[in-house]
């Protein structure tokens, strides 16, 4: 028989040092010759990433030991490793250099700059890469530069425009594609497909824009195996798939759903093709995504049945797929799938849990405006113990970073952390997100601070009124944008009774001045023009209002985070001191924008769990970090 505890308190097998310390991240998975390869990172190693292979039943590391693979192009990385004939390619710390396996440096890279996005002609002779050099002005250069191996020159392809992405090589090697945008667009904004010549000494002739435009974004360009150029576009109010045919783009499969994902990193991979004629694509619908072939000359969809929800990192070679694939129950995982007969098996997993697990369960509400938003509920789950009759659990509200961005159904156990303990969580996929086509993704144009914010406390007040969650205990969280949603929420609403704000926004005007060329023109679309639009920033700040917040809040803070920098918690920290409200604030040394290291994860979770049960009134072990509540 379960125990019955009041909710909050429960007792969980689930400690937040073995989330922090067992979690890896598993990313850009890939296939070649064979063998399977992905990057790893570790949190039990200072959130060093390496990138591992899997070939013949054996697994090991590839990239140096003690080498963080990483690089800093946008700040958020992505694309870190690719193949060169038979070497790997990878990016070291944040602009240390640029190595291949069994080579050593890349002959011709500018010291210091950082580099992303490799992908090599098909001989292996030239190298593409973005290129990222602040060394140039007043903001860093990004370009798409060309290495060639035999004799170490480094060619610029394209350096006049504002950001440049997704380079790829024809099967022939005799064509480049490459996508490029400008500001103040981010690439889910407007992006512009490239195509250009290509010879024995590099790249010929000039660029052409061949699809894309200001109010057009594509996504992951690539071509078939008989050259046919092929991507990925909202034209359609969705990012389906299109071939170039002769001079026009012609869509593949129609259909209301996503074949893309918004470009917050490089690298990123959601279809590939299996044959000239079919093309399997990871497709989202609904908040969820599913494995799907595309047969081209009829325009048909088939689903692929699989046990997954998330799918990422789609790469096809021969009879194989391999992919991130995950779901409620299933941990994210490097899947390898066999394509004649559907047969997986997951050759590494992001973590190992066998307990019980709260299931997402997907929820649709209504919103202030007659709008209509999407989340997913986890409903608290511990077969140990029981709340009371008498007593509804704790709600916690979860904003999604970016905002531009969506959280998704895979299992997280940063989610089972609470669950397991009696909380009930909403991840909120509010206005703005993407997954639900570019309608959806559009409405926060100009409305940033207001529409996210309102869907977050409708979504609270839909399950509350349901009976799931108690109406006096309800707090929000969320981290980057997701923190700037949660102080927006307890400043200017009354819905909640406290909060919890990871590297959070405080002040607009202040990340508009003072934050990294990838994002210092985002808020153009989402506030509007600064400084034209200025009083609208401060309108929607925070910081300039907190004397209407009344609430209880707790910081957590990177000190080396340059795409919200640590003043902004700290000013935030300041004013709530003045006004004698309980609040806390945890900076942690060395770390960015969201925390890699094991000890640091670890002690956000203790922190938040610890400050909840102090302001809401139920008992809760004391974190292994000391914090003080001022």
């Amino acid at each position: 028989m379960s125990r019955v505890l009041s909710y909050g308190s429960w007792p969980s097998a689930l400690g937040a040092d073995r989330i922090a310390s067992a979690s890896r991240g598993l990313a850009q998975t890939r296939i070649r010759e064979g063998a399977v390869y992905w990057l790893e990172a570790r949190p039990d190693e200072g959130g060093r990433q390496v990138v591992v292979r899997r070939r013949a039943g054996r697994t090991e590391d590839v990239s140096p030991a003690g080498v963080d693979v990483r690089t800093g192009v946008h700040e958020y990385g992505g694309g870190e490793f690719g193949f060169a004939g038979d070497a790997v390619v990878y990016a070291a710390g944040r602009g240390e250099g640029v190595f291949c396996t069994g080579t050593g440096a890349l002959r011709g890279a500018i010291a210091g700059a950082r580099y992303a996005d490799f992908v090599a002609s098909p001989d292996g002779r030239f190298i593409l890469a973005v290129e990222e050099d602040a060394s140039a002005g007043t903001e860093p250069a990004n370009r798409l530069v060309s290495f060639d191996r035999e004799n170490g020159n480094r060619q610029v392809l394209c350096g006049d425009r504002d950001f440049v992405s997704s380079p790829c090589f024809s099967p022939a090697g005799d064509r480049i594609a490459y996508l490029v945008w400008d500001h103040p667009n981010m690439p889910w904004d407007g992006t512009e497909l490239q195509l250009q010549a290509f010879g024995p000494e590099g790249a010929a002739g000039s660029a052409r824009r061949v699809a894309g435009g200001a109010q057009e974004s594509i996504f992951q360009p690539g071509f078939s195996p008989a050259g046919v150029l092929t991507f990925v576009s909202d034209a359609s109010g969705w990012w389906n798939l299109y071939q170039l045919r002769g001079d026009t783009a012609v869509a593949l499969a129609p259909a209301s759903a996503e074949f893309g994902r918004p470009q917050w990193v490089l690298g990123m991979r959601s279809w590939a093709f299996e044959s000239e004629g079919t093309i399997l694509a990871s497709v989202s619908a609904d908040g969820e995504e599913q494995l799907q072939r595309v047969t081209i000359e009829t325009g048909t969809c088939q689903r692929l049945h699989l046990p997954f929800t998330n799918i990422g990192g789609l790469d096809v070679e021969g009879d194989r797929a391999v992919f991130i694939g995950a779901s409620g129950e299933r941990a994210p995982a490097v899947v390898v799938l066999d394509l004649a007969d559907l047969r997986f098996e997951e050759v590494a997993r992001s973590f190992e849990w066998q307990g019980d697990v709260a299931r997402p369960e997907v929820i649709r509400f209504p919103s202030k405006g007659g709008r209509e938003a999407h989340a997913f509920l986890y409903r608290p789950s511990n077969p140990e113990v029981a709340g009371p009759a008498n007593e509804r659990p704790p709600l916690i509200v979860k904003g999604h970073g970016g905002p531009t961005a969506a959280t998704n159904s895979a299992l997280k156990l940063a989610i089972q952390f609470w669950t397991s303990r009696g909380f009930a969580l909403l991840d909120v996929n509010y206005s703005g997100s993407t997954g639900y086509g570019r309608a959806y993704r559009s409405r926060l144009a100009g409305a940033w601070g207001l529409l996210e914010v309102e869907d977050c406390i409708a979504a609270a007040e839909f399950v509350s009124e349901q009976g799931v969650a108690d109406a006096a205990r309800r707090v929000i969280t969320g981290g980057s944008a997701g923190g700037y949603t949660t102080l927006c929420a307890l400043t200017f609403h009354d819905a909640f009774a406290a909060g919890a704000s990871h590297y959070g926004i405080g002040d607009l005007e202040a990340l508009a001045t003072d934050t990294h060329k990838f994002e210092s023109r985002y808020l153009d679309g989402l506030v509007g023009p600064y400084p034209e639009a200025r009083e609208r920033y401060h309108e929607r700040s925070p910081i300039h209002f907190t004397e209407q917040l009344a609430c209880p809040v707790i910081f957590f803070q990177g000190l080396e985070d340059k795409v919200v920098p640590p003043g902004q918690a700290e000013a935030m920290v300041a004013a709530l001191a003045r006004r004698g409200i309980p609040h806390a604030y945890v900076p942690f040394e060395g770390e960015g924008h969201g925390f890699r290291r094991a000890e640091n994860i670890q002690a956000a979770l203790e922190g938040e769990l610890w400050f909840y049960g102090q302001m809401l009134g139920f008992e809760t072990a004391a974190p292994t970090r000391p914090i003080e509540i001022r």
